[in-house]
């Protein structure tokens, strides 16, 4: 996935956030930020967002990596942290919703 262009100022949830540190941040990877920060787990995670229980693992870890956390619990507070904004802001209108448009029909 290709990541494109610096950010400007910070606003709500845009697709892409770009620190001073370069750290970016994908839409379904601050999806799975504030799904850890309400407490689900990676099987809920995978649930809520249509995707398999290990790719959910694999969001968290790969947030863990980025935020410099050891235990995913971290990974709100330390999002929160890197960006100054809250985790458990609403991402989209349809957050936790399945997107089927991939449907395999």
């Amino acid at each position: 996935m290709a990541n494109s262009g610096p950010g400007g100022p910070l606003k709500a949830w845009p697709c892409m956030i770009t620190l001073s540190e370069g750290i970016r941040f994908t839409e379904r990877q601050r999806q799975v930020v504030q799904l850890i920060a309400e407490g689900c787990s990676n099987v809920e995670i995978a649930e809520r967002l249509g995707i398999s229980p290990r790719t959910a693992k694999a969001h968290s870890d790969i947030l863990r990596s980025k935020l410099r956390v050891t235990r995913r619990r971290q990974i709100p507070m330390a999002f929160r942290d890197a960006t100054g904004e809250s985790p458990f802001e609403s991402l989209e209108p349809t957050a936790g919703v399945r997107d089927d448009s991939r449907s395999t029909d």
